[in-house]
């Protein structure tokens, strides 16, 4: 059977459901994750780093337009992803006995190559998979052995199956550490597990980056504030010179704000996108409760809530100052402009009366060059006549011009009205 032809992008987002699977863990595991904020050329130095260290195993490299990829390099397993923001790597090693933060994953990976990698690190953390043993658990032994002395946050997952513990906090090393019992869990099971823990660790440390961005635009957003206050408090009794004045503040002050959220908008977004991501990765998990320890959900919306909601209460307080600058723009916008017409309409008066004036002018110059042309025209008529009479003519001169008079002020008055008609009207001659 001949099918239609594909979408372009059918494979592609068929496939997607697929991406960055897990990797299926057998206890004893350990393993070194890092997550490295990059910008986009340190995203292809990231591949180009991946593909270094396949060379040096003799492994296939992948291509440049993958988003993840996993490898077996012979001592260690490889797990590489990147994502809109960072690039996360994990080195997973299988067996071992004793401490499991003792002797990390990252061990077994060429030292120069981790401290040439591109980006900065926003999480690096060991996680250690290992049986669990016979009896109860005790947090506090776990505590003091495994976590510094810290009390673990943490909680029987996966209905069970699992014991998931950490303390949140970074040891010697740079490395925070996550353990994991196994209880029961098939190997895709424990890798499911283990991602969504560093995933947790991950999205809540990308969440954060906007709680500074927050505290630094929280001075600046009351600043103006209190500068729209001002400005608003002068509108009221401003006299008419001093309204573009005010326009001028209202308009840097719109600026300014702009520019703080465009600078701002993305950071909150993805907060909130990384929050949201958090809290389904810790639904997956399944939280059951152990005495004496916090879970997972209680320890981050104890922390990470509050930080949460400053952030959303800046960027509302950042979106609510901005719509007031604009309606008291508009409205000192519309005074400025109310007076503007006002003026025009007043000098369209002024331009109204001068017409009148000059038309009145116009009529007046207009009788007295009828008059000069009569006067002139009738004086060339009377030495005309005189000179006819000169020669004989019965003629009388007087007579000639008394007559030629109303000829010619009749003449010269339609003459100069036509012309003016030409003048005035060009488009009908």
């Amino acid at each position: 059977m001949q099918l239609p032809p594909d979408h372009p992008q059918r494979q592609e987002l068929n496939d997607e459901v697929h991406a960055r699977p897990p990797e299926p863990l057998i206890a004893p595991t350990r393993l070194s994750y890092l997550a490295l904020l990059c910008d986009a050329a340190q995203r292809e130095a990231g591949w180009a780093a991946v593909c270094d260290l396949c060379s040096r195993f003799n492994v296939e490299p992948p291509s440049n337009s993958v988003l993840h990829f996993t490898a077996d390099l012979g001592g260690f397993r490889l797990k590489w992803e990147r994502h809109t923001e960072f690039i996360r790597y994990m080195f997973i090693v299988e067996g071992g006995t004793g401490d499991p933060f003792d002797r990390p994953a990252i061990a077994a990976v060429p030292a120069d190559w981790v401290s040439a990698l591109p980006g900065q690190v926003m999480v690096a953390a060991h996680a250690a998979l290992i049986a669990a043993e016979p009896g109860g658990l005790d947090p506090r032994a776990i505590g003091s052995g495994w976590f510094g002395g810290n009390v673990p946050v943490g909680a029987a997952i996966s209905d069970g199956a699992a014991t998931a513990l950490t303390d949140f906090r970074v040891h010697d090393g740079g490395f925070s550490r996550h353990l994991l019992l196994d209880h029961a869990t098939t190997p895709w099971q424990a890798g499911r597990v283990a991602q969504r823990l560093l995933e947790i660790d991950t999205y809540r440390i990308m969440a954060l980056l906007a709680l500074p961005v927050a505290r630094a635009a929280g001075p600046l957003l009351a600043s103006w504030e209190r500068e729209l206050a001002r400005i608003t408090a002068s509108m009221v009794s401003a006299a008419e010179a001093d309204e573009p004045a005010l326009l001028d503040r209202l308009t840097q002050l719109e600026a300014q704000i702009e520019n703080q959220q465009s600078e701002t908008r993305y950071r909150f977004g993805a907060a909130d996108a990384y929050h949201d991501l958090m809290q389904r990765r810790i639904d997956e998990l399944r939280e059951q409760r152990i005495p004496g320890l916090q879970t997972f959900r209680e320890f981050t919306e104890r922390r990470l809530a509050p930080a949460m909601s400053t952030c959303r209460s800046i960027a509302i307080r950042q979106e609510s100052l901005s719509q007031r600058v604009a309606r008291a723009t508009r409205l000192l916008s519309t005074r400025v402009d109310l007076k503007r017409e006002q003026q025009n309409q007043e000098l369209l008066a002024s331009m109204n009366s001068r017409a009148r004036l000059q038309l009145r002018l116009q009529s007046t110059v207009e009788g007295l060059s009828v008059a000069a042309v009569t006067y002139y025209v009738s004086a060339l008529v009377g030495h005309a006549a005189e000179a006819l009479k000169a020669v004989g003519v019965p003629i009388e001169p007087d007579l000639a011009i008394g007559i030629s008079i109303p000829i010619v002020a009749i003449v010269a008055w339609l003459g100069i009205h036509h012309i003016r008609k030409v003048v005035t009207n060009p488009t009908k001659y």
